[in-house]
C-alpha cells in the first residue's frame, strides 16, 4: 500500500474564504462610512475586528496554502497549474505589502485616532479588495479543485494493487 499525502481540508480553506469575503465587504463599507461620515465608535469597533481577522486568520490561511496546497501542484508540473500557483504566491506577497499599509490605518481607526486620510484609506481599501477578491476567485475556480483531484488520485493510486 502506498503512502497518501495528508489530505488538505479544502472545506476549511473555503470556509476561511467565506469569512474573508464577509470581512472584505465590511472593509468596503467601513471605508465608505469613514469617507462620508468620519470616525465613530461603531466604525472603530468594525476597524478593530477587520484588522484582527486579516492580521491573524487570513495570514495563517495563506501560510497553510503555501505549505499544504501549493507544493503538490507545483510538483505535478502541469503548466497551467504551476503558472497559477506562481501567480498566487506572488499575490500573497502583494497582499502582504498592501496589508502593511492598510493595517496601521485600521489600528488607528480602532483606537479612535482620526489621522487617517479618508481618500487614501479608500484607495488602499479598494486595492486590497481587488487583490484579495481576484486571488480568492483563482483559488476557488482552479487551484482548490485541482488540489482535491490530486489528493483523490493519490488515494486511488494507493488503493490499487501494485502492478508487477
Amino acid at each position: 500500500m502506498r503512502a497518501v499525502p495528508k489530505p488538505v481540508s479544502i472545506e476549511a480553506l473555503d470556509a476561511c474564504h467565506r469569512q474573508m469575503q464577509i470581512h472584505l465587504a465590511e472593509l468596503g463599507s467601513l471605508a465608505r462610512h469613514i469617507e462620508a461620515a468620519g470616525l465613530d465608535s461603531v466604525a472603530a469597533q468594525q476597524a478593530a475586528a477587520i484588522e484582527a481577522f486579516f492580521s491573524t486568520t487570513s495570514r495563517q490561511h495563506h501560510a497553510d496554502e503555501e505549505r499544504q496546497v501549493f507544493p503538490p501542484l507545483l510538483a505535478g508540473g502541469e503548466a497551467e497549474l504551476v503558472t497559477a500557483v506562481r501567480t498566487l504566491q506572488q499575490d500573497h506577497g502583494w497582499i502582504e505589502e498592501n496589508w502593511i499599509q492598510l493595517a496601521p490605518q485600521l489600528r488607528a481607526l480602532a483606537s479612535g485616532n482620526g489621522w487617517v486620510d479618508p481618500a487614501e484609506f479608500q484607495h488602499d481599501v479598494e486595492v486590497f479588495l481587488d487583490l484579495v477578491g481576484g486571488h480568492i476567485a483563482l483559488e476557488e475556480t482552479l487551484i482548490y479543485p485541482a488540489s482535491k483531484a490530486l489528493w483523490a488520485q493519490a488515494v486511488a493510486d494507493r488503493d490499487m494493487p501494485a502492478q508487477r
